[in-house]
């Protein structure tokens, strides 16, 4: 007995040491926060950043994107950022792209980046893929390989099932919204997430995402690409990004789009990290739900029995952002993928 509870105290020793490190080297290499506005004006994106403006819902926005034009005879590969990230965040997988000839056009989505941020404005899948299309037509691409990834990657689903003509290869990186959220968990009004939001410190996003991207690894890498968020935090438009990112959340839970993968007519991959656990509303399952939400190692399988057709590619080991986190492994398989078309 004596044994055994010191063996426990060395474990759990071991394990406190081990969370004091992580910490430390999440607090060492922490960069110097500046403050942003709504439209993220003093923060510098990769390539040069163009606005397209429209009228929707009865409002004059802008729509921020990057485009790299393509080599005469490649096509454009467009990449759509998740739900906690900016255009930005595809630097290294644009630039590897178009080194290789591609056209490559990075949208900021209505509600995120450097686009408008309204707060009185129907946020949908349907309508995000509707502006998207409308600057691309603007820029003269009549077809695409459409990449999305996490949100990005429902956004590309819906955009795939609405204009198939327009997509000539769909490839979803670790995307949410393989699951039906809402057949196993509660449905939250908006003002939840938006109060959620408003209690959130720069602190809690590093810890957040150290957990639940990068299995509590942390670089300089993984800390520059929340340099947005915290920066919003710091600004002085944090109340109005809080309820524009509490409306975003609506569509994720009220918008699926995993029953309708069987009607996808385009070609598909699945590119998936499977240690990725990614599971929206995890913490207000319904009563007597015992389903484990975000199993990324299992997902694949399921998405193949809603549509054979898809092909599945699976890196172990890795999470949410392969393409971040395992940069050689991901462009391994997408080079495979657009060799395929």
């Amino acid at each position: 007995m004596k044994k055994q509870l010191i063996l426990g105290l060395t474990a759990l020793s071991l394990l406190s040491s081990q969370f004091a490190i992580a910490s430390e080297t999440q607090s060492s290499l922490s960069q110097e926060v500046q403050a942003f506005d709504a439209r993220l004006s003093q923060y510098s994106y990769p390539f040069p950043v163009e606005f397209y403006e429209f009228k929707s819902q009865g409002q004059v926005l802008e729509m921020a994107y990057m485009y790299l034009p393509a080599a005469e005879g490649k096509p454009t590969v467009t990449l759509l950022h998740g739900k906690n990230f900016t255009a930005a965040y595809w630097k290294d997988v644009a630039q590897w792209l178009h080194e290789q000839g591609y056209g490559v056009f990075m949208p900021d989505q209505i509600g995120f980046g450097k686009s408008s941020k309204p707060t009185d404005y129907q946020y949908s899948f349907a309508g995000l893929a509707n502006n998207t299309q409308a600057v691309m037509k603007s820029l003269g691409i009549k077809k695409t390989i459409l990449v999305g990834h996490s949100m990005g990657g429902m956004l590309a689903s819906r955009f795939s099932l609405m204009s198939p003509d327009f997509v000539a290869q769909l490839v979803l990186v670790n995307p949410i919204g393989l699951e039906n959220y809402l057949q196993y968990v509660e449905y939250k009004d908006p003002s939840f997430f938006e109060a959620s939001e408003l209690k959130k410190t720069a602190k809690g996003i590093d810890v957040y995402q150290q957990k639940n991207y990068y299995d509590g690894a942390w670089n300089e890498i993984y800390d520059a690409l929340t340099l947005p968020l915290k920066g919003w935090l710091k600004g002085p438009d944090w109340p109005q990004i809080a309820k524009v990112n509490a409306l975003t959340y609506d569509m994720i839970f009220t918008q699926p789009v995993i029953s309708e993968f069987k009607d996808l007519d385009v070609p598909v991959s699945l590119i998936l990290g499977t240690r990725d656990r990614t599971g929206p509303g995890r913490g207000w399952k319904k009563q007597g739900v015992h389903y484990e939400l975000g199993r990324y190692d299992q997902l694949g399988e399921y998405v193949k029995q809603q549509n054979p057709h898809i092909n599945v590619y699976e890196i172990d080991g890795i999470g949410h952002l392969p393409q971040i986190e395992a940069p050689k492994e991901f462009r391994a398989i997408f080079q495979q993928v657009l060799k395929s078309q």
